[in-house]
Order: structure tokens, then C-alpha cells, then sequence
């Protein structure tokens, strides 16, 4: 990814060399179209005259928006905040600096809020972790016009790095709690239900503030689930008569309760969540099981729990900047753990059924197929850094990326379901790019893995190419890119009578079909087109 950077001062050691262009300090004369995205990095200057600098920080809001005017709107631009390096006052009650700093990182968070290529990144929360003294070094900024430390450069890269991955929508999925000494103080089978430490003074508030902690994590869409050696009815009855309980039964997707190896039970949990190992973060008290699943499951995240119950708080936050956190969340997210409930009914109600067409009739299944939009946009982009198991070619796509398809005229739909247990929202999607007038090419396919296992797939891919026809093309071409998770769908194209033109070594399939007639869809499907 080629990227230009706007910058007043010398930023090169920070954002590194390989495929960046530089624009003079304070120079937005030349703002170039064939680079990738932009990033605008300026910050406070050196100048004891605090009023004048007051004034030249105010323009930087002018400049900001000629660069934009120019920009292409439709390739991601990521503003640094302000931030005063060396915050100097000659007076006590001097404001001037602080309200025009205050000023222009509120502007550019509006921005942010308001064009969905505009991306607000607190440089802040870097810096607060160093004094003044340790964040500039005056030889090289005499030296170089480098006020930044360039010493601190390499935890500056870990972290852009990190931010980056955040705007790029990718995190842990998953975090699996173990009970005792982990979600509350003490040993449930031991202490009992009353005995346990939750609430009230230390360290039972500390277990408090932790459960209210994670909470508001699941409420952002990221998977709790419970992975613990216990009576299962004790822990059930303790979420019911325990007071000061936070966490219950009910936001929890997943449950392993038993006696069992946690191993084993983290590998059921996968399968029952449908996500990969490499999507979990296993939390546990106790040093030995840690270790089991560090050595028999390498994927998963295993992080070291705190000796202490005062260091929850911070281990929380540690937690979610390390994997948990992203730019922004969509309805889906939010909705996640009662999605995931559904789905538990969806699988006990299967089982009363000899047949898996009864069932499927049962449960009243209903698909929306909605071209992209403003509305859905965030979420399809969401879904193509996200989705790794039914997914067709495994192509990454800002939301930017997904607007200048829409602006080069490809289709691009998304799908939302829903049935009789609840609301799925938005799972699946399909990018298709326009060969010439006759011919498509299907850049993307894909769906959420929790969707599948009732021919959803078939029919939204079906529904999609009734429309091409309908539309005037009569033939669609498209690969298929293998990777290490996306093996289930190495015939999804055969099945759907595609044939394949060629292999190549690497294993990447070519296919093409003739649109000739209606693809017949099963009737248990209510299908509508928006």
C-alpha cells in the first residue's frame, strides 16, 4: 500500500520508508492521486511566543480541508491528533494553545464521524505513556527538524501496527473465561454461593468492576464463553441467587461446565462457536492449565493472569488494546451473543426433526438481498477483514476500497437473514465487477460461518445470478483462492455448476457458466430483493 503523508516536522523515523512519500514541512502545494491513502501528521511546533502558535494551530483546520477538497475522497485519510511535545507555559492561566489544540482534533473527529474515509487516531494515547523529557530529544530535533524521540520509534511501530489492525476491523472473536479465581474470588464448590467473592469491599468490588468490564465488552460484539472444572448446577444456581453476579448464564454464547481436560473442551467450544482457534483468548487463574493449552493449542491467545484482584482493571485494559479493540462496531457486533443463543435453539430444535428439510421448513427463514449502500457499507467491509471459512478469495477491503467498486460500477450486494428464533443481520455478501456487457466476474463471495449448515449459501448465490440474467448477462467468471481456512468451500463452484476451466500448482481454480436459464431455489426460503 502506497501512502503520502502530510507532516510539518520530520515523522520518517515513526512511519518508516518503504512505499511513503513525504511532503515538505507545512506543504499541501502537491496533494498526489496515485497513492493508496494519506495520512495527515502534524504536530504542535516549538514556539515560546504561545499566542502566535495559538494562531498557526488554528489554520492547520484551513489546510486540512483544502488537502481534502483535493484528495480522493474515496481512498482512506488517517489524521494524528494534536498533541503539545513540549507543553510550555509562561503564564498560569494561559488557554490560548490548549483551545485551538482542543479545537482542531475535535474538527478532525467530526470528519472522521461524517466521511467514511476519514479515519481519527488519538496520537495521544502513545504519548501519555512517556514524560517530557523522554518523548522529545532536543539534539535530534536541532539536528533533523525530528521533535518526536526517534528512541521511541520502535514501540511507536508496534503500536501504529496495532492501530492500523484496529481501522482494519480485525480482533479476537472469542474470550474464554475460566470461574474460580478468574470471574470471582475463591472456589464456588468450596466457599459456596454466598462465600464466593463478588461485591462489597476488596477484593470482592475488584471482581465487580471486572465482570462490569467484560460485560460492556460482549455489548461491543466480542464472544463470551466459559471454559471451567465445575458442577455445572452449582455455577447455574449461583448465577441465579448470587446478588452481586453481573455476568450470567445469559451472556454467555458458549459453555463447557464439566470436569472434563480444557483442551478438549476448547476445541468443542470452536466447533461449536464455528470459529478457529486463532480467534481465542483464553483467560485462567491457574499457571497448569494455561500451559496445557499453550502446548497442545499454539493458536490460541493465552495471556498471564494477574496475581492479584486490584490488577484486574488494568489487565482489562491491557486485554482489550491487545485484542479486543477496533475503530468502530456495527449493529451486528452489538447484537452478537444473542445471535449466538439463537443459534443454540436453532440446533435443539433440529434435533426433533427426522429430516433435515422438516426442519428447515420450520424455521421459517427469511433473506433480504440489499445492494450496497451508505447504511451497510461499514458492515460489508467488516465482513471481507473478518470472514475466513466461507469465503471464496479471501480479498481485504476498507470501507474506501468497497465505495470505489460502487463508483467503477461493480454490484455489490449484501444479505441479511433471519428466522423464526431471531435476527441474524447482516452476513454475507458478493462483489461482482463488470467484464463487458454480457460478462461478470465475481471478485468476492462469502458468508458468515454462523449462518451456515442450511443452504443459505445456494440460494443467495442463486438468487444473485437470477438477477444477472435478468439484468442481460448471460456469463459469469470467477476463481477460486485457496488459503489455509477456506477449504470448505474448494467446490462450492462445481456444486453450483460452474465448470473449472483450469488448476493452477499453486491451487487456485478459473470458472465460468453460461447464464442460459432460472436457478431453481428451494421454497422454505422467503427471498426478497431490495
Amino acid at each position: 500500500m502506497t501512502t503520502f503523508v502530510f507532516r510539518n516536522q520530520t515523522v520518517e523515523p515513526f512511519l518508516g520508508y518503504d512505499a511513503m512519500t513525504y511532503s515538505g514541512y507545512d506543504d499541501i502545494s502537491q496533494v498526489p492521486v496515485d497513492v493508496d491513502r494519506y495520512v495527515w501528521f502534524y504536530q504542535v511546533p516549538v514556539n515560546a511566543d504561545r499566542v502566535q502558535l495559538a494562531e498557526e494551530i488554528e489554520s492547520y483546520c484551513d489546510k486540512l480541508d483544502l488537502v481534502l477538497a483535493s484528495a480522493d475522497l474515496h481512498k482512506p485519510f488517517i489524521i494524528f491528533s494534536l498533541v503539545d511535545l513540549f507543553p510550555l507555559r509562561l503564564t498560569g492561566n494561559e488557554t490560548a494553545l490548549a483551545e485551538a489544540i482542543a479545537r482542531f482534533n475535535g474538527y478532525a473527529a467530526q470528519l472522521s464521524r461524517e466521511r467514511g474515509n476519514v479515519k481519527w487516531v488519538d496520537f495521544s494515547e502513545f504519548t501519555s505513556r512517556y514524560d517530557s523529557a523522554s518523548l522529545v530529544n532536543w539534539k535530534y530535533y536541532l539536528m533533523s527538524q525530528t521533535l518526536l524521540n526517534p528512541k521511541l520509534a520502535h514501540d511507536f511501530q508496534a503500536w501504529w501496527t496495532r492501530i492500523e489492525d484496529e481501522m482494519a476491523l480485525k480482533r479476537k472473536k472469542c474470550l474464554v473465561l475460566d470461574l474460580d479465581n478468574t470471574l470471582w474470588g475463591g472456589v464456588l464448590g468450596e466457599d459456596g454461593i454466598d462465600g464466593i467473592k463478588l461485591g462489597g469491599d476488596y477484593p470482592g468490588k475488584a471482581y465487580s468492576y471486572w465482570q462490569r468490564s467484560l460485560l460492556q465488552l460482549a455489548r461491543q460484539g466480542v464472544i463470551l464463553a466459559i471454559c471451567s472444572k465445575n458442577n455445572e448446577a452449582d455455577v447455574l444456581e449461583a448465577w441465579e441467587k448470587n446478588p452481586a453476579m453481573v455476568l450470567k448464564h445469559e451472556h454467555f454464547s458458549a459453555m463447557r461446565i464439566n470436569w472434563n481436560d480444557k483442551a478438549t473442551n476448547m476445541r468443542e467450544l470452536a466447533a461449536e462457536l464455528n470459529i478457529g482457534l486463532d480467534s481465542m483468548v483464553f483467560l485462567d487463574d491457574n499457571p497448569t492449565e494455561r500451559e496445557l493449552i499453550k502446548q497442545l493449542m499454539p493458536e490460541v491467545v493465552v495471556p498471564e493472569f494477574p496475581d492479584k484482584p486490584y490488577q484486574l482493571m488494568p489487565f482489562f485494559k491491557e486485554l482489550v488494546e491487545s485484542y479486543f479493540r477496533i475503530y468502530a462496531v456495527t449493529d451486528e457486533d452489538r447484537r452478537k451473543t444473542e445471535q449466538y443463543h439463537a443459534n443454540a435453539r436453532r440446533n435443539a430444535e433440529q434435533s426433533r426433526f427426522a429430516d433435515l428439510e422438516t426442519y428447515l421448513y420450520s424455521l421459517d427463514m427469511a433473506l433480504d438481498v440489499i445492494p450496497a449502500d451508505v447504511h451497510n457499507l461499514p458492515r460489508i467491509a467488516q465482513m471481507t477483514q473478518k470472514t475466513n471459512q466461507f469465503n471464496l478469495t479471501t480479498r481485504r477491503y476498507s470501507e474506501a476500497d468497497v465505495q470505489l467498486r460502487l463508483d467503477d460500477g461493480w454490484r455489490i450486494y449484501c444479505m441479511s437473514v433471519s428466522d423464526r428464533f431471531g435476527d441474524n443481520g447482516i452476513t454475507g455478501t458478493i462483489f461482482l465487477e463488470p467484464v463487458d456487457d454480457v460478462t461478470v466476474n465475481i471478485d468476492t463471495l462469502l458468508l458468515s460461518c454462523r449462518i451456515l449448515g442450511k443452504g443459505i449459501e445456494e440460494a443467495f448465490f442463486k438468487t444473485v445470478l437470477n438477477l444477472l440474467r435478468l439484468d442481460g448477462y448471460r456469463k459469469v467468471i470467477a476463481v477460486y483462492l485457496p488459503t489455509a481456512k477456506n477449504s470448505q468451500t474448494a467446490d462450492f463452484y462445481e456444486r453450483m455448476g460452474l465448470t473449472c476451466t483450469r488448476v493452477a500448482n499453486d491451487g487456485v481454480k478459473y470458472y465460468e457458466m453460461a447464464l442460459n436459464g432460472v436457478f431453481e431455489i428451494k421454497n422454505y426460503y422467503n427471498i426478497r430483493v431490495l
